[in-house]
């Protein structure tokens, strides 16, 4: 795919994932909807396969290839999610999965990786490592490299989650993501902008990783910087593919400090009784932030994923 995907491309991509992956609930949380002011929905892609919303564009991608084109296997870079996602969707449909992983990736992703069945390369933990050591992965084996965010295919079997969000609540005024690279965003901004175009998208961004805030004030991509985050899938420069699409339609991001991350991911843990990983509370963060801008609202929030590193959860006593 070289363009921008149009609605019959995210229909189709629903279409061919739709056996590899969940219709996750939408759930309410009254004593949430009284703190912010907001009657808000929150579509749970904690509970989709691999426990997050990236099942869906590695699926549409992986898939999208015919089976005789997929006979050299697939491989990323990841130490998280996509890694994951990438791994589980290979299997399903009979084909190697290679994926670097920085060799100081938590045990716990490590050892789903494997569950998954993939074969894991382990590089230095910095960027120029992971994607010199998946070049040569796919040099040595033929296979086909699946890009985190960066991709149309990606964008459009993520956009696949707001698909349904929309489809299952009416009159949402405001649609909500979190935003690392932008695959999930752009893909929801495109739904949005598609299904239902007076419906505002805002993403969330860490105050430590605020680079697609940054980007937009400067109408050009500048790169994260190195500040540490507890939301750690958002720690990466948001594509271009994506900061395209993001440029043209979003209304706006707004900026969240760790602790406000961490208050509101708890607040989840102990309203709604659901595990969310920290960067799925970042919009949730946004709402509680700025109540007034949100009074009275019907907002939508996906929360992107639920895998957590239950030995090290940031909650204080």
């Amino acid at each position: 795919m070289e363009t921008i995907p149009s609605l019959s491309d995210i229909k189709r991509a629903h279409q061919r994932i739709q056996q590899y992956i969940l219709r996750t609930p939408v759930l309410t949380s009254n004593s949430i909807d009284e703190m912010t002011g907001a009657k808000v929905f929150f579509k749970c892609e904690n509970f989709q396969k691999v426990g997050s919303f990236k099942m869906r564009g590695a699926s549409n991608m992986i898939f999208g290839f015919r089976p005789e084109e997929r006979v050299n296997g697939f491989a990323t870079h990841s130490s998280g999610n996509h890694a994951q996602a990438v791994a589980l969707a290979s299997k399903l449909g009979g084909s190697k999965a290679y994926v670097v992983m920085p060799k100081d990736s938590t045990r716990v992703k490590i050892d789903a990786v494997k569950e998954y069945g993939a074969e894991i390369i382990f590089c230095e933990p910095n960027e120029k490592s992971r994607q010199e050591t998946c070049d040569k992965v796919i040099q040595d084996t033929g296979a086909i490299f699946v890009h985190p965010f960066n991709d149309y295919r990606i964008i459009a079997g993520q956009a696949t989650a707001a698909k349904e969000f929309i489809e299952e609540v009416d009159d949402l005024d405001v649609i909500m993501t979190p935003v690392g690279g932008g695959g999930l965003s752009a893909g929801t901004t495109l739904a949005a902008k598609y299904l239902d175009p007076m419906m505002e998208v805002i993403l969330g961004e860490p105050e430590n990783v605020d680079d697609t805030y940054r980007s937009l004030e400067e109408g050009k991509i500048l790169p994260v910087n190195g500040k540490p985050t507890i939301a750690d899938g958002l720690k990466t420069t948001v594509g271009d593919k994506n900061f395209e699409i993001i440029q043209s339609h979003v209304k706006q991001v707004i900026t969240v400090s760790e602790k406000e991350i961490v208050n509101a991911m708890r607040m989840v843990w102990e309203r709604m009784k659901i595990i969310v990983e920290p960067s799925s509370a970042v919009p949730l963060a946004a709402v509680l932030k700025n109540k007034k801008m949100f009074n009275n609202k019907r907002i939508g929030i996906i929360f992107t994923g639920g895998n957590v590193d239950l030995f090290n959860l940031p909650f204080k006593n």
